[in-house]
């Protein structure tokens, strides 16, 4: 566990990618299995345990702590798993062994939960500050270093000789610790096969259409389809399970019954997960309220039924489909389709064009048609891994643009962490009272970050918690890409993909945009 907090530590301080990979690599190579299996899963967001709460952490600190200097350290570092790490009072062994991740990883999944603040403080007892933290991180679920599972994949490849692509290739069909994974690395067993397990494939994923590549852009070789508004999904069946994955390797077949019911096929197929009402596709809110649903109940599945909108195939039974180009690929896709014939699904049509001004125009009703853009897909490409610059390209409809107030201010996590960087904004209403409408955590530069980031340090008016009240006087474009009802927000307005486009030190707060302005466009 020692050495894994020292690793998080590396990575909260380190804010180059290669830099992380490097400590990344170093870690796996050094360290012994299981811990490096558990660690990778933690990392990767592919470890399931039990969480702690805050109010168990509060608990384990008001045992060990003085009350009032907890809550002024609380308030000034911001971060509850922090503060009581940083608290905690120094091991009362020191020389008492700590345990390994791979013990508190089967003592959390052993331990009944009266039991686990007694479990947690034995360890926290046995730890540094910086263990301490990176165990209460770990165990609330809270790790956030900014690892995603592609630089995982990169970290190990770096590690073991290994190209990324065959780590991808077999990573989602295994379990952590993932013995068989770290064995296949290391020259001592061969390839895991996955065989027929129904598992997670890397989707393939566009680059957006800038207007430097839409003028050296071949038209003639791509194909066009309509990017529907909802979410990839990867539908995977075969003769020993079925299962709907999102893009980001997340099951989710429970959620959506209905779907699985319907893949009486043995195919990997690609797709986009819609609400269907009839022939009309709903708003992006509507499929919201079936997300993170684990058992959907009848009322709802009536009244939001989930289609899917399919684009490609990867698999037709146990034939590898990737290699092939994307026309021949579109081709058994629609002969699988007319053979089968799957309830609950249909093909995304290509639409026919002549050139890209043909395109452009038809782009430019997108936002009014509830539909996000458009996809072109090379005739000759096949299905790669990734985001391979050219094959695929997204030509997504301008964003929708507003002129907020920055209201409060958040530090971020990894690389961002001695930085605010996640900031919400609002909007005025006709009674001049300033309302949030969104939170942003993207779209800046590094040098906006900065002023961004002094501006919260000089302008805080309040704190509560982690979270800083700031003087209402920056505005702030803000682009979003929609707009819908929401009930849990005081404006009753939620945006969709909020980024902050540019900062406007140049405009006065009142005269930042009024809530009606963006009511008017729902």
């Amino acid at each position: 566990m020692i050495a894994f907090g020292r690793l998080l530590e590396r990575l909260a301080f380190t804010p180059s990618r290669n830099g992380r990979l490097a400590h990344l690599a170093t870690y796996f190579r050094a360290t012994a299995d299981p811990d490096r299996g558990f660690a990778l899963a933690a990392l990767a967001g592919t470890l399931a345990l039990r969480s702690a709460k805050p109010g168990l952490l509060r608990g384990l600190a008001a045992a060990r702590t003085d009350p009032e200097l907890f809550a002024l350290s609380y308030e000034f570092v911001g971060d509850l798993a922090e503060t009581v790490a940083l608290l905690w009072p120094a091991p009362s062994d020191p020389a008492a062994a700590p345990p390994r991740l791979a013990e508190i990883i089967a003592g959390l999944g052993a331990t009944p939960p009266a039991e686990l603040p007694a479990l947690l403080a034995g360890w926290l007892d046995r730890f540094d500050p910086g263990t301490r933290l990176a165990l209460l991180k770990l165990v609330t679920g809270g790790l956030r270093v900014g690892i995603s599972a592609r630089l995982a994949h990169l970290a190990l490849a770096a590690a073991f000789g290994v190209a990324p692509e065959a780590i991808a290739e077999v990573w989602h069909a295994l379990e952590p610790p993932y013995l068989p994974l770290f064995a296949w690395l290391e020259g001592t067993a061969p390839r895991p096969d996955p065989a027929d397990t129904p598992h997670f494939r890397p989707p393939m994923l566009a680059h957006p259409l800038e207007a430097a590549d839409a003028a050296a852009l071949d038209w003639s070789a791509y194909r066009a389809e309509w990017k529907w508004d909802g979410i990839r999904v990867q539908l995977v069946a075969t003769r020993t399970g079925r299962r709907l994955f999102s893009r980001g390797a997340e099951d989710i077949s429970a959620a959506f019954p209905e779907i699985l019911a319907a893949m009486e096929f043995a195919a990997v197929l690609d797709g986009e997960l819609l609400i269907r009402r009839g022939t009309e596709i709903a708003p992006f809110a509507t499929l919201q309220r079936r997300l993170n649903r684990k058992s959907p109940g009848a009322k709802l599945l009536a009244e939001a039924p989930a289609h899917v909108r399919l684009y490609d195939i990867l698999f037709d039974g146990s034939e590898d489909l990737r290699p092939l180009p994307f026309d021949a690929r579109r081709a058994r896709l629609e002969a699988l389709l007319a053979r089968e014939r799957p309830a609950a699904m249909d093909l995304s049509p290509l639409i026919a064009f002549q050139d890209g001004s043909e395109l452009a125009a038809l782009r430019a009703g997108a936002r009014a048609a509830g539909i996000e853009g458009l996809m072109l897909k090379h005739g000759a490409s096949p299905y790669l891994a990734g985001r391979a610059r050219g094959p695929w390209w997204k030509w997504k409809r301008d964003p929708l643009a507003i002129d907020a107030v920055l209201m409060y201010a958040e530090r971020g996590h990894g690389r961002r962490s001695g930085f605010y960087s996640d900031f919400t904004f609002g909007l005025w209403r006709a009674d001049g009272e300033l309302v949030p409408v969104g939170k942003s955590y993207s779209g800046y530069t590094d040098a906006e970050l900065r002023l961004l980031d002094r501006f919260v340090r000089t302008h805080t008016t309040a704190r509560f918690g982690p979270v800083h009240e700031v003087e209402k006087s920056l505005v702030l474009e803000i682009g979003f890409d929609s707009a819908q009802r929401s009930t849990r927000h005081k404006s009753g307005v939620a945006l969709r993909f909020p980024r902050i486009l540019r900062l406007r030190p140049d405009k006065p707060a009142a005269e930042a945009d009024r809530l009606d302005a963006l009511t008017a466009i729902l």
